[in-house]
């Protein structure tokens, strides 16, 4: 199953031998690995050396170590929590900026409005008209926390339809932890909230019709005109 670990990076070599078989399924989600005193013999190592290279592959999320006699290294299965963790920590610290949080965002949400349009069917069309008319409601009763909920919903369902998993958790990890850039740079109100309204209205519209050019330019447009106001107001801010 494993081989001697190869002395001049033993630590390096468990956590790649353990990885591979993991990634192959040689060990399936549920499964546990061979106990720790197999693991020694099977890698010649330290009781050290084994327990740091688990911990690593505990941390990448590729594992469970539980402890106890039943207990032992159990596989995981393999999802995107590491990477939207990651992603939504740096959005959160302000780590990444305005304008490239913006330049990633045009490109990305294009892209996905892109795929929206061509594999949008009928309940997905309803789906989107369903929460317009929830922000339109939201809207005329100015709550605009509850607008703002509908927004990001409403960015997340089109990384759903655009059939992309990989679209999808990164609109959804950016729109689930970019509220606070608009609640310190732009602030939501009944102006600001229409706008945001009657944009996807149009994008909607082009979706349903199948007009992705049109969808794709006003989701771009959407993108770049909210992000100059914010970038503007942090000018004045700092």
């Amino acid at each position: 199953m494993f081989k001697q670990a190869k002395q001049s990076r033993v630590f390096q070599d468990i956590v790649e031998q353990i990885q591979a078989a993991i990634l192959n399924n040689t060990f399936e989600p549920g499964n546990k690995l061979p106990c720790e005193r197999e693991l020694k013999e099977m890698f010649n190592t330290s009781r050290s050396t084994l327990r740091e290279a688990l911990r690593v592959l505990e941390q990448k999320g590729l594992i469970d170590i539980k402890p106890g006699v039943s207990g032992g290294a159990i596989v995981k299965k393999i999802d995107t929590n590491p990477i939207t963790e990651n992603l939504a920590l740096l959005i959160k610290s302000g780590s990444i900026s305005l304008k490239h949080l913006s330049e990633f965002r045009i490109k990305i949400e294009a892209n996905i409005v892109e795929l929206a349009t061509k594999r949008a069917g009928k309940d997905d069309i309803k789906s989107m008209k369903a929460l317009l008319k929830q922000a339109k409601k939201l809207l005329l009763n100015e709550d605009f926390d509850g607008f703002l909920q509908i927004d990001r919903k409403m960015h997340t369902l089109l990384g759903k339809i655009s059939g992309n998993p990989v679209f999808q958790f990164i609109q959804k990890t950016i729109h689930d932890n970019i509220h606070n850039y608009y609640a310190e740079y732009l602030p939501m109100n009944k102006e600001i909230a229409q706008e945001n309204y009657t944009d996807f209205d149009v994008i909607i519209e082009a979706i349903e019709n199948k007009d992705s050019k049109k969808a794709c330019e006003q989701i771009m447009d959407h993108v770049h005109r909210f992000n100059l106001r914010m970038q503007q107001k942090q000018n004045i801010i700092d």
